[in-house]
């Protein structure tokens, strides 16, 4: 089912026609944005749903290519605080013979499987379908070489560190940006608990009550011996306003309020991820596991610094995927 990809490169209906001529029965329907990027829905059996997943797609489709799994943060990207709408991410891998993908979904969620449906939420099997579901259809579909990686902020940064250690072997990098790993201790558990609930939530519904088992077996912290072999990249501001959090920054809307409401909730939300990254660091360390780590002065939780950390971070994802830096 190969070639039908490799001829129509070029031409975006013509993929469309053959992603939608029942090649793939996962794949539910097909849509061309521009010549390389490709709007995918597939259908997960896990959550019994169509997910979105949106595709850049490199220059030479007649190679196998890599995978970069790109995770937006809390807002799953339903929202406008995504990769594309915020950053240059998509431009900056343009250049890269490699598929981005880029799931679209799963809001307040932390991309892994809950226990219970949730009432506001409903059925998260987000760790299956990334895991078991989706990277077949990729590597079938998108002449994939069975190669991946998985970069994702704040909420998803945690589960770029729990994804791996669920699916040994899927990935061979990851890169995690202002994320907190440390979720089963009484910090990292009151953080969780106060993202998945600011998007309605009930995060008892993910891995139950405080104290659940379910906790630790799903902390990225306690399990951290588990990523020996990954190519690693971690990093984090302090809260402390910087280069980005300025009315010059175009993101903002150039009104005080929205600055002010960056540098006081961003700075408090990054001060926290930026004690959840350094103990990650360091148990990493204890363990012997080589990591490169950017902890910077400044910086509040905002999109501009992830911006910076993601190309900071491709030389290690490009040397778990096989590419050149």
């Amino acid at each position: 089912m190969l070639a039908p990809f490799a001829v129509a490169a070029g031409h975006p209906s013509a993929a469309v026609d053959a992603w939608s001529a029942g090649t793939d029965p996962a794949i539910v329907r097909a849509t061309p944005d521009g010549d390389r990027r490709v709007r995918l829905l597939v259908h997960s059996a896990a959550m019994a749903e169509d997910i979105t997943v949106d595709v850049q797609r490199p220059a030479d489709t007649t190679r196998p290519a890599p995978t970069l799994y790109l995770l937006n943060g809390a807002g799953g990207g339903e929202d406008a605080a995504t990769w594309e709408e915020q950053t240059d991410a998509l431009e900056f891998l343009a250049d890269k013979h490699v598929n981005v993908v880029v799931p679209v979904g799963g809001k307040w969620s932390y991309y892994t499987d809950w226990r219970n449906a949730d009432p506001v939420l409903g059925v998260n099997k987000w760790q299956t379908f990334l895991t078991r579901e989706l990277p077949p259809v990729i590597d079938r579909t998108l002449h994939g070489n069975g190669v991946n990686a998985i970069a994702g902020l704040s909420a998803s940064a945690t589960s770029v560190l729990q994804l791996p250690i669920s699916a040994p072997g899927l990935y061979r990098a990851a890169a995690a940006y202002s994320g907190c790993p440390q979720i089963s201790d009484p910090i990292g558990r009151a953080f969780a608990v106060t993202v998945i609930g600011s998007g309605g939530g009930t995060a008892s519904n993910m891995y139950g009550e405080a104290g659940d088992p379910m906790w630790a077996a799903n902390d990225p912290y306690v399990h951290a011996d588990q990523l020996r072999g990954l190519k690693l990249f971690l990093s984090s501001g302090t809260g402390v306003p910087g280069r980005y959090d300025t009315l010059a920054d175009p993101r903002l809307d150039r009104e005080l309020l929205t600055l002010l409401d960056q540098e006081a909730v961003g700075g408090t939300l990054e001060a926290a991820v930026n004690w959840c990254t350094h103990n990650m660091a360091d148990r990493l360390d204890a363990l012997g596991i080589p990591a490169t780590v950017d902890f910077q002065p400044t910086g509040t939780h905002s999109w501009g610094y992830w911006q910076d950390e993601l190309k900071k971070s491709w030389p290690v994802l490009a040397a778990g995927l096989g590419l050149p830096e």
